[in-house]
């Protein structure tokens, strides 16, 4: 039977690519990508000429249904985002959700995504985290900082390099400019760079080198500070 197939790409290093999920790009009816520009890079490096349709948060609600409908008749359709795997902080979740109503087969392969490295190469906790992608740009903000000031796990957010100083202040002024982070930026690419210290530390860095690339914040979860009670002799 057709499915549809979450493939994840290379968020940096086209070696990153594995070989199944090449095997499965030329084997789909049609890709979906977010955008046709960059998708259309990797295809030619990996000598892949199947049929691309544009699949991006301006379009995809429009389109679902119709996807979902090629797809039972017989249409095996693959999906990619422009980097890592799709529906994570990318378009993808809507299609997969009416895919899964209607009983249609939905594989997500196992591959690239930005959070994982970055929060492994942090140093700080992992057993245990909060993911929350990117963080709401103007309604909404501060009150979520404000709920995750006391989450006890490692949180994690992406970040644009233009909004890192400004997120990482904002942080600061929520959670203390002396709770440790970690911010990885170009993962797998040539400048690769992970800066950790305190939140204090990382933005005097960016603040003297302005960033660039993608960015993955990886901070530290609140720990109660207990207060030792002299005891007293009765």
């Amino acid at each position: 039977m057709a499915k549809l197939t979450v493939v994840p790409t290379p968020v940096g290093n086209l070696e990153d690519m594995t070989f199944r999920a090449i095997r499965v790009l030329k084997e789909a009816d049609l890709i979906l990508a977010e955008d046709t520009r960059t998708t259309g890079f990797l295809l030619k490096h990996f000598e892949i000429q199947n049929r691309m349709q544009s699949h991006h948060k301006f379009n995809e609600h429009k389109t679902v249904e119709q996807l979902a409908t090629r797809i039972k008749a017989g249409e095996n359709i693959a999906l990619v985002s422009d980097a890592g795997t799709p529906a994570i902080s990318d378009p993808g979740f809507m299609l997969v959700r009416e895919c899964v109503r209607q009983g249609i087969e939905v594989e997500c392969l196992p591959g690239a995504t930005a959070f994982v490295p970055a929060l492994v190469a942090s140093g700080l906790p992992n057993e245990k985290f909060c993911f929350e992608g990117f963080l709401p740009q103007k309604k909404g903000r501060q009150t979520r900082l404000k709920e995750l000031a006391s989450e006890p796990r490692t949180l994690i957010f992406y970040e644009s390099p233009f909004r890192l100083v400004k997120t990482l202040t904002q942080i600061a002024e929520f959670f203390g400019a002396d709770r440790q982070v970690s911010v990885s930026r170009e993962i797998s690419k040539l400048h690769e760079e992970t800066v950790r210290g305190t939140l204090e530390e990382v933005i005097a860095h960016f603040t003297a080198r302005e960033p660039k690339g993608e960015i993955v914040i990886v901070l530290s979860g609140f720990k109660e500070k207990r207060i030792e009670k002299d005891k007293l002799d009765v």
